[in-house]
């Protein structure tokens, strides 16, 4: 709105819910993750700090800040926001679209390009901020990469090495005694839904850097069989138990300071567990009506042109 104290105190009442009510009431099944006030990096320092006194430790943000009017990542303007995210060890995470824009080659182009270009959002921030001053600034700052895959990445940090290697002594990069893969795995979690290509180059990605995720309720999904399919993409690869272990569940208990076995037992947490607490429950895939597929599709080449206003679309 145009009055900055009724829009922070909507912003505060949101996260107020989110927190204590939505994620409070299943703290075993939901990491709470607060809104930024983006409109002013001191008031959104603030509620960072505020946030993580009861416990909160990640933060959505837009993935380009600069497409949506504000400041980039290269300017000063953010550095309250840094510093309170690492002073309270919050993670900042960006989603691909949520500058308000998606990749598309052409007004007409089919919805498929779309769809198939929507990790280039990601690739982009990632770029935008492991070549940017705070990665350099705060060793400790830590950034998620949200629905954009994995499979990209070996190439993105291969090229991101030889363009320090063959660039750096003119465009001034210095990341120290470190190359830009090694600074990546420093400050960046990526993760997966499916990924075959990315789960066997995993290695080459940086276990301790990935998180499966499942993606629901959108398209994407693998839901209502997600953990059955991604076991197959598992066994595919010859993925050992403890890095399972790490891209399902630990990476993100460590870098989110979540532990959902201080309020279930592991055993309730397993597969099949859930499989049986399931039972009773619909889970069958009901299918759209064509004119509530039209009106997403609309909604999507919208972003995807640059007419959808501030609001962050995903698909």
């Amino acid at each position: 709105t145009e009055d900055p104290e009724f829009s922070l105190a909507l912003l505060q009442a949101y996260n107020d819910w989110h927190v204590e009510e939505w994620c409070g009431a299943y703290p075993a099944r939901f990491i709470p993750m607060t809104l930024p006030v983006i409109w002013d990096a001191e008031a959104c320092a603030a509620e960072i700090r505020r946030n993580a006194e009861r416990g909160v430790h990640a933060l959505t943000f837009s993935e380009n800040p600069a497409a949506m009017g504000y400041p980039s990542f290269h300017d000063g303007y953010w550095d309250p926001v840094w510093k309170a995210l690492v002073d309270t060890d919050t993670v900042m995470n960006v989603h691909i679209g949520s500058s308000g824009k998606l990749a598309i080659t052409a007004p007409d182009a089919p919805m498929d390009v779309m769809i198939t270009l929507q990790p280039m959002n990601i690739v982009q921030a990632a770029a935008d901020l492991l070549w940017s001053a705070p990665i350099k600034k705060y060793p400790d700052l830590k950034i998620a990469l949200s629905e954009g895959g994995t499979g990209w990445i070996p190439y993105f940090l291969e090229r991101a090495d030889r363009t320090y290697e063959m660039h750096s002594t003119w465009t001034g990069q210095d990341f120290g005694d470190k190359l830009p893969s090694e600074v990546f795995r420093d400050h960046f979690l990526t993760c997966f839904i499916s990924d075959p290509v990315g789960v066997a180059l995993r290695n080459q990605i940086g276990i301790d850097n990935i998180c499966w995720e499942a993606d629901y309720p959108h398209s994407d999904s693998m839901w209502p069989e997600a953990p059955e399919q991604l076991d197959e993409v598992l066994k595919a690869n010859a993925v050992p138990d403890d890095e399972i272990n790490k891209m399902t569940f630990e990476n993100a208990m460590r870098w989110y300071h979540w532990d959902p076995f201080s309020h279930i037992a592991r055993d309730q947490a397993t597969v099949g567990a859930l499989r049986k607490a399931a039972e009773g429950h619909d889970v069958s895939i009901q299918a759209l009506s064509h004119h509530e597929k039209g009106s997403r599709g609309e909604a999507l080449h919208a972003a995807a042109r640059g007419n959808s206003g501030d609001q962050p679309v995903s698909a």
